[in-house]
């Protein structure tokens, strides 16, 4: 009988042990430097607009190209996702993720290098639009791979715990840029379409974009690798197909309603949130900016509490749970705050916290529970197209909140559909099992 040395076995544990810290270090690191890139254009570019715009520009035009630029992002993810995600499960998660990385980074850097309406006029603001949907094309591809990759890798008691701490990295990416900003604008003068800032000041943290992509490239080609099994592991002929049919379009309907609602929350709680406090509870610009700071903080504490809870509790009662809390608790906490005002500005101030923490934490576990509701096979597509697809209605969040603005005063409207979102929560997450103890490795071991 042959044995196998002791010290052989120790370094090939460790080898594992090695390869397992990589691949959810890379998760981590890896959504960091997606939601760094994915911010970007949104809170750097705002005080340097007119640089490509250009002074005679109608307002009409200008309100039109900045619908453009997130158009073209919201479209190109879903469609990253589903690409990327269908060659992940062919070919691999490794490779997949190391193109989708240089693809967003090329494109970040390549939007440092644009012109300005003085420049070459309008063709600077389109260059904008073309790469900003590249961007989000790899970008999709990327979070759609990456994190599928990192949940197979971990313990199945860890991932959990994973999925919040990934998930986390939203806000600091968030904070991050916002720090980086305000520091620019408080060095750099950022009037006018030929203000420092307006010309090169913007360009910086793009250029750090760049940079990070290009670490994240190098982390990922030395330290992750594809989960043990994959190489001989059975492939779908065609795993975008195969998410369309039978129980996985069960599945796929049920992740579009959980995240669509989950999407909701994401708008209501950012861009709305943020624009009612200055419009409705006239709170001092300056202030709202402290307490959109503050609040992603305390959340990426929370987005990590969340995720044990939902490994001790499990996926499926957490959500339940939770979408009880967005359903009864979060419209009174922003009717609240609206109504109080700044003739009360500390409460107002925590109850906008409060209610950004209750609408983000629900995507706490959702790196786990969406890499374990399909099976190997397809999870890379099934995450991709899961998470991507529900963003779309989401979107026209303000036309929602103007139709029922015709019925009641906008603070209800706003609150009607904060009610909305946790009921399609519940109902999403009602209509699939429990996840929190399936195999990754077994495609056996899956329920619908």
């Amino acid at each position: 009988m042959t044995t196998i040395p002791s010290a052989t076995m120790k370094s090939k544990d460790q080898e594992q042990a090695s390869k397992r810290r990589g691949a959810l270090r890379g998760g981590i690191f890896g959504y960091y430097v997606d939601q760094f890139d994915i911010f970007l254009p949104i809170i750097t570019l705002a005080p340097a607009m007119s640089y490509f715009n250009g002074a005679g520009t109608s307002a009409e035009n200008v309100a039109l190209f900045s619908s453009l630029i997130f158009i073209s992002t919201l479209v190109a993810r879903p469609l990253g996702a589903a690409i990327f995600g269908h060659f992940a499960d062919k070919t691999g998660r490794r490779l997949t993720t190391l193109i989708a990385i240089g693809g967003f980074g090329v494109a970040t850097l390549l939007m440092a290098l644009l012109p300005g309406f003085q420049t070459m006029g309008h063709f600077g603001l389109w260059a904008l639009i073309v790469l900003r949907f590249i961007g989000g094309f790899f970008l999709g591809g990327e979070y759609s791979v990456a994190i599928p990759l990192a949940m197979e890798w971990a313990a199945k008691e860890r991932r959990g715990p994973l999925s919040g701490m990934i998930t986390s990295m939203a806000s600091i990416a968030n904070v991050t840029l916002a720090l980086l900003t305000f520091g620019l604008l408080s060095f750099i003068p950022a009037a006018g379409p030929d203000s420092p800032y307006a010309v090169w000041g913007w360009r910086i943290p793009f250029i750090g974009g760049a940079i990070l992509a290009f670490a994240l490239f190098l982390y990922y080609r030395n330290n992750v690798h594809d989960t043990p099994g994959f190489e001989t592991a059975e492939k779908a002929e065609n795993p975008f197909k195969v998410l369309f049919k039978g129980v996985h379009r069960r599945s796929l309907i049920q992740i579009f309603i959980l995240m669509t609602g989950m999407w909701i929350l994401s708008n209501l709680s950012n861009a709305v949130l943020t624009g009612r406090l200055k419009s409705d509870a006239h709170i001092p610009d300056q202030t709202v900016s402290l307490i959109m700071s503050i609040a992603p903080l305390i959340t990426a504490g929370c987005f990590i509490a969340s995720g044990f809870i939902s490994q001790k509790i499990g996926r499926r009662t957490f959500y339940r749970w939770y979408a009880l809390l967005i359903t009864l608790v979060a419209p009174a906490m922003y009717v609240l705050a609206m109504t109080v005002g700044n003739s009360n500005i500390m409460l107002t101030a925590v109850l906008a916290v409060l209610v950004q923490v209750t609408s983000l934490c629900v995507f706490a576990p959702v790196g786990a529970y969406l890499s374990e509701r399909f099976p190997s096979s397809i999870r890379a597509s099934g995450y991709g197209v899961g998470y991507s697809l529900a963003v779309i209605l989401p979107a026209f969040y303000e036309f929602y909140i103007k139709g029922l603005g015709n019925i009641m005063p906008d603070r209800f409207a706003v609150a009607s559909l904060i009610c909305l979102a946790g009921v399609l929560v519940w109902i999403g997450a009602t209509m699939g099992p429990e996840t929190k103890d399936v195999n990754l490795a077994d495609d056996a071991s899956f329920t619908v």
